[in-house]
């Protein structure tokens, strides 16, 4: 039976998306924010239709068999949609399971854990700018919850946060960081912004700040 995913792409071979593994990254469309910097836009409205069928993408994993460690669930907001049986099914072609998520349904990331190897968790900042960065409030308490279960599962991890001119400073991207060790996570990375698919305003805002940062003083 094939699960009623709405893909937006398929990035067919990936070395970034999980740290050490080559793998396929699945796309998921749809997600509950709207982050300052995001390079999908396109995969934010959920009434969007997806571009890909799954039973395409099983097609195109079956030929992979051996040649991929895995297949990462991305997005968008890849636990907004019920990833159960599509993991089974990546499983069953041997391949190992990855999951990128901001944290943003507790509840269904707590049931996917047992089910995947490892998760990219993406702090969007310290408590008190995450909703700047989101454009949406009332989300800390789901970051908190989520990160926990996470930490709590012993699933293998990546907690990250992005930074870079027209998103964080250094200063509050150290402070995000400090927020997910005290919370207990484990070597947590800054990365910095990639303004590939960004939004053209978030662009100019970009290139603005960092000529004013690199400007000098009294000029």
């Amino acid at each position: 039976m094939t699960p009623p995913l709405a893909i937006g792409g398929l990035a067919r071979c990936s070395s970034c998306d999980w740290p050490g593994r080559l793998v396929a990254t699945v796309f998921l469309q749809g997600c509950p924010w709207d982050c300052l910097y995001c390079h999908n836009p396109d995969l934010i409205d959920p009434r969007r239709p997806g571009a890909i069928g799954w039973e395409d993408v099983l097609a195109f994993l079956a030929t992979r068999q051996g040649l991929l460690d895995g297949v990462v669930f991305s997005g968008g907001e890849a636990t907004r949609q019920d990833l159960t049986e599509a993991i089974g099914q990546v499983r069953a072609l041997g391949l190992g399971v990855g999951l990128h998520t901001m944290g943003a349904y507790p509840g269904r990331l707590g049931q996917l854990l047992p089910l995947v190897d490892w998760v990219g968790f993406d702090v969007k900042g310290p408590p008190g700018v995450v909703e700047r960065i989101v454009g949406r409030r009332g989300v800390q308490p789901k970051v908190e919850q989520s990160l926990a279960l996470l930490l709590a599962s012993g699933v293998d991890y990546q907690v990250r946060t992005t930074w870079g001119p027209g998103v964080l400073s250094r200063a509050e991207a150290e402070a995000a960081l400090a927020w997910a060790r005290a919370q207990g996570a484990a070597n947590p990375v800054l990365q910095p912004v990639r303004l590939e698919g960004t939004r053209e305003e978030f662009r100019a805002a970009h290139q603005a700040t960092a000529s004013a940062s690199r400007t000098p003083s009294g000029t």
